[in-house]
């Protein structure tokens, strides 16, 4: 609840419609399309619209940044709804604790790979939401995020199939 209002937060608030998110949702975009010769989205309409289609759409959006221990600092809809978070949750978690301890090297092995080559695409992994849902992630891409200038700003992972264990 909003105590100086009374009204119930929505915890999947419109956060696509800060500037600094709408600027992060084209790094995501740019840098899929630099890596991977596709588009994650059709790119059509301006930069709002565009970074309301990444956080609305079906599949998971999710990046970290460059930190020693990255931190999550981007997830849409899917993504929250999937590691049940809401944005201040997410964007204060580590990447690393999206999966387990058990398969936190398996997961640093990836992400090593993806930096290395920019992109690495059919990555298969367990991962765990906050409650503690593990869920077997199927056909994921990981990408380097980056400005365009080439300097590197983080990663970001999107797939659209997953499976509860």
């Amino acid at each position: 609840m909003n105590p100086s209002t009374g009204n119930q937060m929505n915890p999947l608030a419109d956060h696509w419609r800060r500037p600094w998110v709408i600027e992060w949702t084209q790094y995501l975009l740019d840098s899929y399309a630099h890596w991977l010769k596709r588009e994650l989205i059709s790119r059509e309409g301006t930069t709002l619209e565009q970074a309301e289609h990444v956080f609305t759409c079906p599949f998971v959006v999710v990046s970290h940044g460059l930190q020693d221990d990255p931190i999550l600092n981007y997830g849409n809809r899917t993504a929250l709804t999937l590691w049940e978070m809401d944005w201040d949750q997410l964007t204060q978690t580590p990447s690393r604790q999206t999966a387990e301890p058990v398969n936190r090297e398996e997961r640093a092995r990836m992400l090593d790979q993806a930096r290395f080559q920019g992109y690495i695409a059919d990555y298969r992994g367990v991962r765990i939401s906050r409650s503690g849902r593990r869920f077997l992630v199927e056909r994921a891409t990981v990408w380097n995020v980056r400005q365009p200038d080439g300097t590197p700003l983080g990663q970001a992972a999107t797939f659209s199939h997953w499976t509860f264990l």
